[in-house]
């Protein structure tokens, strides 16, 4: 009988927790869960649950039960309050009572490159070619009281004018900082462009992508780009986030 080595056993992967802010609107929870659906489809092997912030469930805790690993990634655009306070809390709530679960955490999705990529998607499906020269794009989100949360938006505005070559590339905020998109849409208005779109960095639908879409086409904007959603690039960048931390050798998180 001849001897064959045992082949080496293969670790299961770490399940991702993905934490998304929660929303009243239940167009909001069907994106996340059609943008998860696009990351099982990608690593049918990777186990992957939702958690939420407020207004939906499962809770963060919730979604940990039963685990003895995770791997804990936020579904936020960009790092502010809730990526450096809830859910850190959350978490330490959580080992503090569970003190063999081990945790890995992650950064937000944004910024990334891809995301940009996203955008340019959803105007392209609006109609609009990216780069085009004589248009100016606003690029809204949702807004912060961190201001460190909304100059990484005007980042992102003015690497992605000099990277197409748009008329302009304007940041605009939907609450909690200025310019509001509308005014924004007025102002480019007023200084001669003659085609304005609006370019939502929202993950899901809801309250601010409805007023955003209400009132910069009222305030003259051609066009108002879908949010970002389950485009594949958003999910790739959450497959690239989760690669990084379930690989990374220090647990983050614990007791």
């Amino acid at each position: 009988m001849t001897w064959r080595p045992r082949a080496a056993a293969v670790s299961p992967p770490v399940p991702l927790v993905a934490v998304a802010h929660g929303s009243r609107d239940p167009r909001a929870a069907a994106t996340v869960q059609e943008l998860l659906d696009l990351v099982r489809r990608a690593r049918p092997d990777l186990p992957v649950r939702t958690a939420y912030l407020d207004h939906a469930s499962p809770t963060l805790p919730a979604a940990l039960s039963g685990l003895t690993e995770a791997v804990v990634l936020p579904l936020l655009l960009t790092e502010a309050y809730h990526s450096r306070v809830d859910i850190p809390g959350a978490l330490a709530a959580v080992t503090a009572r569970r003190p063999l679960l081990r945790v890995r955490t992650g950064p937000t999705l944004g910024p990334h490159p891809l995301l940009v990529d996203a955008l340019e998607r959803r105007l392209a499906e609006a109609g609009v070619r990216p780069g085009e020269p004589g248009t100016a794009v606003v690029l809204v989100s949702a807004g912060s009281g961190d201001r460190r949360a909304n100059e990484t938006v005007a980042g992102i505005a003015r690497e992605w004018e000099a990277r197409r070559g748009w008329r302009s590339v304007t940041a605009a905020y939907a609450s909690a900082a200025g310019p509001a998109p509308e005014e924004a849409v007025l102002g480019l208005r007023r200084s001669g462009a003659a085609r304005v779109v609006v370019a939502p960095y929202l993950l899901a639908p809801g309250y601010f992508a409805d007023r955003i879409r209400r009132e910069t086409l009222a305030a003259g904007a051609e066009v108002v780009a879908e949010v970002l959603g389950a485009a594949p690039e958003v999910a790739a960048v959450l497959l690239e986030r989760y690669d990084l931390a379930a690989h990374r050798p220090r647990v983050l998180a614990t007791a």
